[in-house]
């Protein structure tokens, strides 16, 4: 995955920065009092680091703030960094983002459109053995750490958002939001033009065998390829 963009930082950013105290007002969590007022998204990215809206920070190596041309047309949205991403500080660089890169090319998007980001910024685990296994982000963490997600959106501007499973597409489209039932689907969003959710590529590697996981695979490339057309047809000049 690429690399974050370097940019120049807004003249009238607000690099306010809370602490622990103001992010648990009424003992609530929120990352909001984190979150500087600012058109750059590095400068969100670095006030990402200093975060403590909730507590996956103490067990995590570092944030992993999402990565991506602030001009990108498409936002992917996954549930939260793994392993990899957690070691490496940047979104999608394990196997599921191997998987999500060649179903783009397969899908023909071009990937300087495009801006990965979780809807989680640190890695939750649990210890097995030697190996840090993922364990889902409950509703509070994934309230906490909302704000950063609506800040990119805010920047960004994307044309279309994916959610990218379940726990992403709830978080941005309500819990009753079923994946399973409107995958591929564009949903009226106030978020963005064009809102649709798919399931994350760390599915397919999951698939019990090599038969379904191609099969899976080809739906994913699928409802990549509707997202493509929706860029396609924008992207067209209007008739005279």
């Amino acid at each position: 995955m690429p690399r974050k963009t370097a940019e120049p930082e807004s003249r009238s950013a607000d690099k306010h920065r809370g602490s622990p105290d103001d992010a648990n007002p009424g003992g609530k969590r929120s990352a909001a009092a984190f979150v500087p007022t600012t058109t750059s998204l590095r400068t969100l990215s670095a006030a990402a680091h200093e975060c403590r809206g909730c507590d996956l920070y103490k067990a995590a190596t570092q944030v992993v703030f999402g990565a991506g041309p602030k001009t990108a047309r498409v936002m992917f949205v996954g549930e939260q960094p793994g392993d990899q991403e957690d070691r490496e500080g940047a979104p999608f660089v394990g196997p599921a983002g191997a998987l999500l890169d060649k179903a783009l090319v397969d899908a023909g998007i071009p990937r300087d459109e495009v801006y990965v980001t979780n809807a989680v910024k640190h890695f939750k685990w649990e210890p097995r053995g030697k190996r840090r296994i993922h364990k889902k982000p409950n509703q509070l963490e994934i309230n906490a750490c909302r704000p950063w997600l609506d800040a990119e959106i805010d920047v960004v501007k994307p044309q279309v958002i994916v959610c990218l499973g379940a726990t992403a597409a709830q978080a941005l489209l309500g819990r009753s939001f079923k994946v399973t039932q409107n995958r591929g689907r564009f949903v009226k969003s106030a978020l963005a033009p064009y809102v649709t959710a798919t399931v994350h590529p760390s599915s397919l590697l999951r698939a019990p065998d090599d038969e379904t996981r191609r099969a899976e695979t080809r739906n994913f490339v699928e409802d990549l390829k509707k997202i493509a057309a929706v860029l396609t047809a924008s992207a067209r000049p209007r008739a005279a």
